[in-house]
């Protein structure tokens, strides 16, 4: 049977060549609304307004048409280049604007920052457009009420990539016409989140849990991934702004209820969980789905490049996001985790033998393993991986809710789940292919005894842990810089990482008025300009 992933490739070039193409504010908020019936006959009929919603889930699947950075597909510019996990890679002059961002010295034109606006705007503006059409369409009532929530998950969750870079946003309920740009005042960070969370609260409601979809729907929104994203919005505001009075307990209300539905699981072997035949497991909340389709940059493209961006340059790939050696220091001694996570020169991976340049076309000697596509799967065109790209998965719950348990008191319960966690990591095998085995094998590891004990401290230490285990379990997928922010310890780890001019850099661009003042991109100009709004602090 044709699973979603597929469906959606299948799918959604229709509906390209009808929606809107462009990567500019300008365009696409200035076309007419996917194809040429009116707004309303079209949402009468239950297969378009299907292919209304996949157009959502393809905006923000984008690599940006010919644009290096989009917002989900290239999250690790944000999510590990900023914090202290990665450096850029490649050659020292390849792609310097993702050098800048890592400094903290982005321009406002800035290609990165402008597909990441743009792309996300993009799925806003189509989420609007069946937000405000399909209520009144006649369509089956349970098939309705699903596709409005996804519409309302996936514009939540636009909105929160967007927030957590940019800051305070422009709020759109509707589709808005450019003479209506002006008259859009920029939201404060705690309007943008309370606009999130109604967004993903509503979804909740309306979405089915994992069970509940026919196996050809697997990879769409569901309820557990509202619940998750809706509790990372929480965690986020208590450590950046919290003017909306959020609490631990709404955090732990939401893992607790993904935790009781029984809908997720920890995958037995975490050396598979990001090999591609196991995309879509137990352990997944939510992934971007991707297939080896049309090819070139962007729509109507249905792959990623992400892989290749990221692979060994003398293989296939062009050798970006280079883990550093802080993060490879941070591991527990025969962590079988760090395999999983990074390689380097002379290993062998998927049962070929990796040449790593450094340090001329790498940076630290080290490259990310959860982005290597192994030969067999690797596409015609490069730039059209389908690899799907991991947005959440349940270890990160189990560890949001440790985190929560202990700010709550609740010791005990936090170091059980945070044990679950390394209880797996310990029963997992060495990498697919790696160096003792063939291309396709998991082979155990001999004799691990002693290694990741469970954790038995309390207090700060117990905190620590946490932290510790989130970096290692979920290190090189995009959140740790998201981390550090929100638990104010970034510009620390910047000035370790880099200098104490990098992190005088970010202090220019601080956010004040807030529980911690924390660091924000540029705008982009044309946006900034277009939309008549406020520049971010030092730009």
């Amino acid at each position: 049977m044709m699973n979603f992933k597929m469906r959606f490739i299948k799918n959604i070039l229709p509906i390209l060549a009808l929606a809107f193409a462009s990567q500019a504010c300008e365009d696409f908020l200035d076309k007419e609304p996917l194809g040429v019936e009116t707004d309303r006959t079209f949402y009468e009929n239950a297969g378009n307004a299907e292919l209304a919603v996949n157009g959502i889930y393809d905006a923000v699947s984008w690599d940006a048409g010919g644009v290096i950075g989009s917002g989900n597909t290239f999250e690790w510019m944000y999510g590990d280049i900023l914090s202290d996990d990665a450096r850029k890679g490649s050659t020292s002059g390849d792609y310097i604007e993702i050098k800048q961002m890592e400094r903290w010295e982005t321009l406002t034109n800035a290609p990165i920052q402008s597909s990441t606006w743009n792309n996300m705007f993009t799925a806003i503006h189509r989420a609007n457009q069946v937000l405000s059409y399909l209520p009144t369409s006649s369509i089956d009532e349970e098939l309705k009420a699903r596709l409005l929530g996804e519409a309302h998950f996936l514009r939540g969750y636009s909105y929160f990539n967007l927030v957590i870079k940019f800051g305070g946003l422009p709020l759109m309920e509707e589709p808005t016409a450019p003479a209506e740009w002006g008259q859009l005042q920029r939201a404060s960070i705690a309007e943008t989140y309370a606009f999130i969370e109604n967004d993903l609260q509503q979804a909740i409601e309306m979405l089915p849990q994992r069970s509940e979809y026919a196996a050809a729907d697997l990879g769409r929104a569901t309820q557990g991934a509202a619940r998750a994203f809706l509790a990372r919005a929480y965690m986020y505001q208590i450590g950046t702004d919290n003017s909306n009075g959020v609490t631990w307990q709404d955090v732990y209300n939401q893992t607790e209820a993904i935790i009781n539905s029984g809908e997720y699981s920890l995958f037995s072997n975490y050396a598979g969980l990001f090999e591609i035949e196991n995309e879509n497991n137990v352990e997944s909340i939510f992934e971007i789905q991707f297939s080896e389709a049309a090819t070139g940059w962007g729509p109507p493209k249905t792959g990623s490049a992400n892989s290749v961006i990221q692979n060994n340059r003398s293989t296939w790939g062009w050798g970006f996001n280079n883990p550093t050696l802080d993060f490879v220091g941070e591991f527990e001694e025969r962590d079988p985790r760090l395999p999983v996570s990074v390689y380097s020169d002379g290993d062998i991976v998927a049962g070929e033998l990796q040449e790593i340049d450094y340090p001329g076309q790498n940076e630290t000697g080290y490259l990310n393993r959860k982005a290597f596509v192994e030969p067999g799967f690797r596409p015609s065109d490069a730039q059209n991986s389908p690899k799907n790209i991991i947005k959440f998965r349940y270890a990160d719950v189990l560890l949001m809710h440790a985190e929560a348990a202990y700010h709550l008191g609740n010791e005990s319960e936090a170091r059980e789940l945070v044990n679950q966690v390394r209880q797996r990591a310990r029963n997992s095998t060495r990498p697919k292919g790696s160096t003792e085995v063939g291309a396709t094998g998991y082979v155990p590891y001999q004799n691990l005894s002693g290694v990741l004990p469970d954790v038995t401290a309390s207090g700060q230490e117990l905190l620590q842990a946490i932290w510790h285990e989130r970096r290692v379990e979920l290190g090189m997928e995009a959140l740790r810089y998201y981390d550090l922010v929100r638990t104010g310890r970034y510009l620390n780890a910047l000035e370790q990482k880099y200098s104490a001019q990098a992190r005088s850099n970010a202090e220019r661009h601080l956010v004040q008025g807030t529980d911690n003042p924390f660091p924000v991109l540029p705008i982009p100009i044309n946006e900034a300009q277009a939309w008549g709004i406020q520049q971010n602090p030092g730009y």
